[in-house]
């Protein structure tokens, strides 16, 4: 293990000990928020302090040169509102609210990227105890946070964006683990993520779009698949999302910043109901469309969809009780014509009938659906069913569809399975192969998916069938005359004990 990976290991483990001062007082979904947005201002913090020494060296006592520069920085602290200054005030009787002042002004200081951060959270709620055991926990985790190895100065520790952001995956996935469906609502397992990057393969220049985005997890993993024409990691594109709830949407927008990315574009609202991303009064189009929706979403808004001022149903209005198709339809009437869309599903959107088969059809014979790739069961936080990936290519240079029976390969895990770098390449590999192979992918031909009506489940197209071995009857007849002799013993052996027991 690298000196790195140590570094980050090591800050992972203080942060997740941090939320010792929480647990048993209230769930995780609830003090995930605390936890984080403490998280976000010590980076804030160390940033800065670092930023003004920095120029504090370079331009000696020219304060006011020095405060010209750092006015002109990605973001501004205003004066006191640096985790420095909470620290040096924690045993203040009124130190929650102390801290929900900080963050407004740290807000209202920076609206163009941090505008409604912090709306939904406060410091001084009663969520955190009465006065007492509030001034406690929140002086606990301040010392937590002032531990020497959460130092995210980058003069000490380096790239600090890839640092920070990694430690911010990792508490939100620990987050989801412990948090059962309610965690599964915003946050796509990071090897999942990464299968889902590689298979869309982004360029340079894209313009990149999640419309369901949760925390970002996701969207922050496409866009690091991002590479220069050497290879390297490229900040050439532009991020966009848009998630519908109020705490999620503003995790996610730390997170952009976390990771350096506070140029995207994060929007609040109902994606089908009330779509933010818009350009000329029309839906805004992009490269790259991905998501993880929530799986068979009921009232979503089926009862507005026919009058859809943006006509992304005319294919067909997806069942009241399941949104799947909803999203879908949304996700390709916002891909460019040379774009590319990759979603997460539940297996139901392969085959079920009705309104559902009628739009499956639709974009079959608009030669928009290019690959169904099926994935291992329990890999997704809160819902054990097996998903799929479905991949649309507006720009598909045939007319066959790739299967993948993925469902096999896989780390078992004690909670949660997960999906190897093996695994992950195995997929990738056949999908850019897009070939036939034994037992795990088959590339069909239009007229293969009419013959099955229009019906996408996996095995109707990828035989996965292993034929047992032949069974050697007069080898079986063998061991079952030894074990009748074997229980012969036993009862002589046990009617003798219970003779010399009278019984």
């Amino acid at each position: 293990m690298n000196k790195n990976q140590e570094r980050q290991d090591l800050i992972n483990k203080t942060l997740w000990s941090a939320c010792d001062t929480f647990r048993g007082a209230f769930d995780s979904s609830e003090y995930k928020n605390y936890i984080l947005v403490f998280l976000f201002v010590k980076y804030l913090s160390d940033i800065w302090e670092d930023t003004y020494d920095a120029y504090k060296k370079e331009y000696g006592d020219d304060e006011a040169l020095i405060q010209r520069k750092m006015r002109r920085e990605r973001f501004v602290l205003p004066e006191n509102c640096t985790f420095k200054y909470i620290h040096e005030h924690r045993n203040d009787s009124d130190i929650g609210e102390k801290i929900d002042k900080i963050l407004s002004k740290i807000e209202d200081q920076n609206l163009a990227k941090l505008e409604g951060v912090f709306r939904n959270i406060s410091f001084n709620s009663e969520k955190l105890g009465q006065t007492k055991d509030r001034n406690r926990r929140l002086k606990e985790i301040i010392n937590d946070f002032n531990n020497p190895i959460l130092d995210f100065r980058p003069s000490v520790l380096g790239k600090v964006e890839d640092i920070l952001g990694n430690a911010y995956m990792y508490l939100i996935e620990k987050f989801a683990s412990g948090a059962g469906k309610k965690g599964g609502e915003f946050y796509t397992p990071h090897e999942v993520s990464i299968l889902l990057a590689k298979l869309v393969s982004p360029k340079k220049g894209n313009r990149i779009c999640d419309p369901t985005c949760g925390s970002g997890s996701l969207l922050t993993t496409v866009a690091e698949e991002v590479k220069d024409n050497k290879g390297a990691a490229s900040r050439d594109f532009a991020l966009y999302g848009q998630e519908s709830n109020g705490d999620t949407w503003a995790l996610c927008k730390m997170n952009m910043f976390l990771h350096g990315m506070d140029s995207a574009h994060i929007e609040w609202g109902d994606t089908i109901n009330n779509p933010q991303l818009l350009e000329a009064n029309s839906l805004m189009k992009f490269d790259i469309v991905v998501a993880n929706p929530p799986f068979s979403l009921d009232k979503w808004g089926a009862d507005t969809a026919e009058a859809d001022r943006f006509k992304r149903f005319l294919r067909g209005v997806p069942p009241k009780s399941k949104g799947d198709y909803a999203f879908i339809l949304h996700m390709i009437e916002t891909t460019l014509p040379t774009g590319r869309v990759g979603v997460i599903v539940p297996h139901g959107v392969l085959f079920r009938g009705s309104s559902e088969g009628k739009i499956r059809k639709q974009l079959i014979d608009e030669n928009l659906l290019e690959a169904v790739i099926g994935l291992p069961s329990n890999l997704f936080f809160g819902t054990g069913i097996p998903a799929a990936i479905l991949i649309f290519n507006k720009a598909k240079k045939n007319t066959d569809v790739l299967f993948i029976d993925a469902s096999k390969d896989y780390l078992d895990g004690k909670n949660q399975n997960k999906l190897r770098v093996q695994d992950i390449e195995k997929i990738v590999s056949s999908y850019k192969a897009f070939e036939t192979t034994d037992k795990y992918s088959f590339r069909a031909k239009i007229e293969d998916i009419k013959e099955n009506e229009y019906n996408l489940n996996i095995p109707r197209y990828v035989d996965t069938f292993e034929e047992e071995e032949p069974v050697d009857i007069a080898k079986v007849q063998e061991e079952i005359d030894e074990l009748e002799k074997e229980l012969i013993e036993v009862r002589k052996e046990m009617k003798a004990y219970l003779k010399e027991m009278d019984l």
